[in-house]
């Protein structure tokens, strides 16, 4: 569980509550053995900056070089992508999945909204999402599997309703990433889908 920054204490409490040890990765060294890694939502721009102050960023590379399965949310799914629209000055990513992301693209905190998405990839049933200060993805490489989709009215940009679905849940390989926080919905279908079927998948 990368805890420099975010919400870090809701992810852990969903992880363990599905057999999950968690481990703080604050270190380099705490991705020593791990076997996935989660990256919270919060501030982008903080988490780059205390990732690289502290020499966690070159690990987090190079885990996810070697495969390490990755599960970014919010301010994770930036964290995870290969360029950033609108970076704060300097800003980096640990990059590895080939989207471009706008951050805020949903507006600020009185913009957050929840809603209902379907995610047959996830889950049977429809998946509760909250997005607050969430950002979307604009570009997605033809690798990358998008999980779920929002109407493109819902950014903040004023994007036409016709320009169509804005993926907010992609994956690529060992990377998983969304635009909202299902850890404080009570619906446990990503962290489920990404332990069991990444994490710990069975033949």
């Amino acid at each position: 569980m990368f805890a420099l920054q975010g919400d870090v204490a809701e992810h852990a409490h969903v992880l363990a509550a599905l057999g999950a040890r968690v481990v703080p990765v604050r270190a380099a060294a705490d991705l020593t053995g791990l076997d996935g890694l989660v990256i919270p939502g919060g501030e982008s721009s903080v988490m780059d900056k205390l990732s690289r102050l502290l020499g966690v960023a070159p690990a987090v590379r190079e885990g996810i070089a070697e495969g390490l399965p990755v599960y970014g949310t919010c301010a994770g799914m930036i964290m995870l992508a290969e360029t950033i629209a609108n970076p704060i000055g300097g800003q980096q990513s640990f990059g590895g999945l080939d989207i471009t992301v706008q951050r805020n693209a949903f507006g600020g905190q009185v913009e957050s909204f929840e809603t209902s998405l379907e995610v047959p990839e996830v889950s049977g049933e429809p998946v509760p999402a909250v997005f607050i200060r969430a950002p979307a993805v604009l570009r997605a490489g033809g690798d990358v599997q998008v999980l779920a989709s929002v109407p493109a009215h819902r950014l903040e940009s004023g994007t036409p309703e016709d320009s169509g679905p804005v993926p907010v849940a992609v994956r690529q390989g060992n990377l998983l990433a969304t635009s909202f926080h299902p850890e404080v919905t009570g619906d446990w279908s990503f962290h489920r889908y990404f332990l069991e079927r990444m994490v710990r998948p069975t033949a």
